[in-house]
């Protein structure tokens, strides 16, 4: 494609993947878009075997990674306190409300605490010392991209980029914090709207692409939230975007995560299936409807701020996504899944090198059908 992103990056379709299965990240750089893998969950030990992995297969073409590394790290004071002593702090009207709701599902909420005690490393990239440990990882790397998911990205992040020629991305959901990432200086901007899985804001793609086009100053934008076709892409681009960031196109793939019970939801699932709430982590995220997120929204408690909500929520649903898979009733109807209003498009089974084909197929559709307009 004749694009100035597509030669900055060394990619030939501005198509970005993020996703948490390497297999989706790898097949889709390998395809000629940029796969970006995303770290979050991901401890330390694990993120060098999977991104050895991605290098691997990704036959030398570009690919990317995703973090959290949150704008002001936290400076350790003192001794940490232990996980025991952060599971203690979990306040237990939070603990005791995701006990009755597995509960009153038939769902065992044996070994629980366990489970939370080994989710503790998800907030260690929240202080100096965890987060300099992740970017040494990420940065040993070949990646030809970093994006940091959560606000602006701190100077160490930054620098250590600049020091080694990777862009960096960052996610906006407001014109406003569009303008303060690139008074930051960043190189890519991602605008997720509000139909997008996982966290996202209120405002709708259509508006927020071409609000952030206005404050870019001529930094990159990527459309993002509720696109899984390339007719859908090829808007973005119209409302002056350079490209596309996708995840929920994924996650039906043969290569992406989730279950098959979940993929099966997904697919059977229209736009109107999802909600965004804070139930999960703490920040309003979009997720797939279920008995779970009813309960939270319809009787729980008001979420705690992240990374404690997720501490009593992940290790439940956990439980839940396993026990759905052999079949239990009540944990199918509890399990949910992060993902875009874009679901009500996602209804057949495929891979992600398809979806990167059906792309670029849809695109260039769309493309003749707007210079059709233009004919005499």
């Amino acid at each position: 494609m004749n694009s100035d992103l597509c030669r900055q990056l060394g990619i030939e379709f501005p198509l970005f993947a993020f996703s948490h299965c390497r297999d989706v990240v790898a097949a889709v750089s390998r395809a000629g878009g940029m796969g970006v893998f995303g770290a979050v969950m991901t401890p330390p030990d694990k993120l060098r075997e999977e991104l050895d992995w991605i290098d691997a297969h990704c036959d030398g073409r570009p690919y990317g990674v995703d973090l959290i590394v949150p704008t002001s790290i936290q400076k350790q004071k003192g001794p940490a306190p232990t996980p025991e002593q952060l599971l203690s702090a979990l306040p237990e009207t939070h603990t005791g409300f995701a006990d009755s709701v597995l509960q009153r599902h038939g769902v065992s909420t044996d070994g629980l605490d366990d489970s939370r005690l080994d989710m503790m490393h998800f907030s260690d990239n929240m202080n100096e010392a965890g987060a300099e440990e992740v970017l040494d990882i990420v940065f040993s790397y070949p990646i030809k991209l970093i994006a940091n998911a959560l606000g602006t990205p701190p100077p160490i992040m930054m620098e250590r980029a600049r020091a080694t020629g990777v862009p960096v991305a960052a996610l906006v959901g407001s014109k406003k914090h569009a303008a303060l990432q690139v008074e930051a200086g960043v190189d890519i901007l991602v605008a997720a709207g509000g139909e997008a899985g996982g966290h996202c804001g209120e405002v709708s793609t259509i508006v927020l692409v071409p609000e952030v086009v206005s404050v870019a100053k001529g930094t990159p934008v990527l459309a993002a939230g509720g696109i899984v076709n390339g007719a859908q892409m090829a808007a973005g681009m119209a409302m002056g975007a350079a490209g596309a960031w996708c995840g929920s196109v994924w996650l039906t793939t043969a290569e992406g995560e989730p279950p098959q019970q979940i993929k099966e939801k997904m697919l059977e699932a229209t736009s109107s299936d999802t909600i965004r709430a804070r139930s999960r982590t703490g920040k309003n995220s979009r997720q797939l409807k279920s008995a779970w997120t009813e309960a939270w929204e319809n009787e729980g408690p008001n979420p705690l701020p992240m990374p404690h909500q997720s501490l009593v929520s992940e290790p439940a649903l956990r439980k839940v996504e396993k026990l759905a898979q052999s079949g239990h009733e009540g944990a199918e109807k509890l399990s949910t899944y992060w993902v875009g209003q874009g679901v009500g498009l996602m209804n057949q089974a495929t891979s992600a090198t398809a979806v990167v084909q059906q792309f670029k197929e849809d695109y260039l559709e769309a493309i003749e059908r707007l210079n059709a307009t233009l004919e005499e």
